[in-house]
């Protein structure tokens, strides 16, 4: 017969505890039970494991060359154990995230952290880089979930699109902020900090004022919004931000407002069409899918 897993158990415990009691205790069977185990044991093996001395059982030289094998396999198996467990109470497992970069700064990290607080075991795996790459990430399956900005370059995706209405940063001494909403009008001439010519806010942004038949002046070209804002703050012109980015910065140093006619983002949190989603990846997106519309209740 062969030797069964719950004897090298019974062993083990009786090893460690120095008593059938402590091994019972720790195994959550009766000290019977123990006791049958390691009979068993003795005889498949074929010599004494424990030698009675006041009480406490002392192993014998053999015994302790085979606990030297067992404890590995018993503790890596305690180990899988418990990561079935944790993956059951969703505390374990790994959370693979990636973002677009203006909600990576604050909005994203902070959800996150709430989402991490009851699950001490899992572990994250967050980026953010620009949405062509991150549409890359999810479809070759180095991430299980994505915030990009339209449009999806691949027919590969479930999509949850969302707007976002951008609103007007200023510097906090620039005479418009005591207007409560800004116009191509009111701008004309103002200094614009601005994304690419290909991006869709300065496409927008460009026909705004064409349609208003006001001169756009564009000051500062730069790649990130993150930028936009920094340049904001030094007062080198105004900029149209997403407010995940202005609602999370903790800096200061800037006044938002919001601009007619309405210039929105469009974005979409992305999942694989051919791969299922992890417990732990589906509740994330739950939460993120609440937050989102929370955010932006006329989505």
């Amino acid at each position: 017969m062969p030797i069964r897993f719950r004897q090298l158990q019974a062993f083990h415990a009786t090893y460690e505890t120095g008593t059938v009691t402590g091994a019972a205790t720790q195994l959550g069977i009766s000290q019977p039970g123990i006791s049958n185990l390691l009979a068993q044991l003795e005889r498949q093996t074929r010599f004494k494991l424990f030698e009675r001395v006041k009480g406490r059982l002392i192993p014998t030289p053999e015994a302790g060359v085979l606990y030297q094998e067992v404890d590995t396999v018993v503790r890596g198996l305690d180990h899988v154990g418990q990561a079935v467990t944790d993956l059951q109470n969703k505390q374990g497992g790994q959370l693979q995230v990636a973002s677009q970069h203006a909600m990576s700064f604050g909005f994203m990290p902070q959800l996150i952290a709430r989402f991490a607080k009851d699950r001490p075991d899992m572990s994250i795996s967050f980026q953010s880089q620009y949405s062509s790459k991150v549409q890359e990430w999810v479809m070759s399956g180095l991430f299980e979930i994505g915030v990009c900005e339209a449009p999806l370059f691949y027919d590969a995706f479930n999509s949850h699109p969302f707007r976002v209405e951008m609103q007007l940063a200023m510097h906090p001494d620039n005479p418009l902020v005591r207007h409560d909403i800004l116009t191509p009008d009111l701008l004309a001439g103002e200094p614009f900090i601005v994304m690419g010519p290909d991006h869709m806010s300065h496409r927008r942004t460009r026909e705004a004022f064409h349609n208003a038949g006001v001169p756009w002046v564009t000051r500062v070209h730069t790649h990130l919004f993150k930028n936009m804002l920094s340049f904001v703050k030094e007062g080198m012109g105004v900029a149209l931000l997403d407010p995940f980015l202005m609602d999370y910065d903790e800096g200061g140093g800037f006044v938002a407002r919001p601009f007619e006619p309405m210039i929105h983002m469009d974005m979409v949190v992305i999942t694989s069409r051919t791969r299922p989603l992890s417990t732990l990846a589906k509740d994330f997106l739950d939460l993120l899918l609440d937050e989102i519309a929370t955010a932006l209740p006329h989505n």
